[in-house]
């Protein structure tokens, strides 16, 4: 546990949230949730839990059956919460990956995903990029990828590489969500021109410090770079994308509050506006 911020009301009867993953120090989802607490007059309590892979299953339903009615999950926990729910919303059982829990009725847990409304909405709505018939390369095979791959390929893309270091996940991953729409993969020596259009990063690269080797080939002057990982000044990935000169280059910061505010509305039944929230992260992004 690390830190908590409270909602309206005071901390005396509010409703306990968190977000588990490993780490967690850096999160900013306390604040993110505090803005939205303090806006739609809604008292709650959210809290980080460093929860170590071997302590995620015991850990969180310690938390669950304590009086937490609410978890956000981030990594490495992601595909390990799919298995702990009772339920799964559509997009999380297409995905068998989940970044939000909600106690129900005092005993069911409902897992949802709500990374690929984030990224999209960030995407579409507040970067003002167009996903229709666009060329897309998604870096990794994780769990962060499942949540988003979907909602991708229900934008009517043209087409959705996947590139892991290990090339056998990426090409399974891509055989389950073929039905969708064009999605092939392999390793990252095997990324093809012509540039794309979109590359979105959801390896661990930005927290590890190391990069994937990719052909020069796959970024140009009108590629957008995004990486699903955020922090103040460039990432990994971001550095990179601008050495290769790429056309845009943007962090996570956007999905970040987007899915935050899907997980929000699920828990308290309320839709919470975004713009304050990602105009007061605007300094740091």
């Amino acid at each position: 546990m690390a830190a908590t911020v409270t909602g309206a009301g005071g901390d005396g009867a509010a409703d306990q949230y968190g977000l588990a993953g490993h780490p967690v120090a850096h999160s900013w989802s306390p604040f993110i949730h505090g803005m939205f607490a303090k806006a739609t007059g809604e008292n709650i309590v959210y809290r980080l839990y460093d929860l170590l892979p071997g302590q995620f299953r015991r850990e969180a339903l310690h938390l669950l059956t304590s009086g937490v009615r609410g978890l956000n999950v981030t990594v490495p926990h992601k595909q390990a919460a799919a298995e702990l729910v009772n339920e799964l919303t559509a997009r999380a059982a297409r995905a068998q990956a989940v970044n939000t829990i909600a106690l129900r009725d005092g005993a069911t847990l409902l897992g949802d995903n709500t990374d690929g409304e984030g990224l999209v909405t960030d995407l579409e709505r507040n970067l003002g990029i167009p996903l229709a018939d666009r060329r897309i390369l998604l870096l990794g095979a994780g769990g962060a990828v499942r949540g988003v791959l979907g909602p991708l390929l229900e934008r009517s893309v043209r087409e959705i590489v996947i590139a892991n270091r290990t090339p056998a996940r990426a090409r399974a991953l891509a055989a389950e969500f073929h039905d969708l729409g064009a999605v092939t993969a392999g390793g990252f020596a095997d990324v093809d021109g012509p540039p794309f259009d979109l590359i979105v990063n959801g390896t661990s690269a930005s927290l590890a410090g190391e990069m994937p080797d990719l052909p020069p080939g796959a970024v140009d002057g009108h590629t957008l770079c995004y990486d699903m990982a955020y922090g103040r000044g460039d990432t990994t990935f971001t550095r990179w994308a601008r050495t290769r000169r790429a056309g845009r280059v943007e962090k996570g910061w956007g999905m970040l509050v987007e899915q935050a505010a899907a997980a929000f509305t699920l828990w308290r039944g309320k839709r919470p506006d975004t713009r304050p929230v990602l105009a007061a992260l605007a300094p740091f992004r």
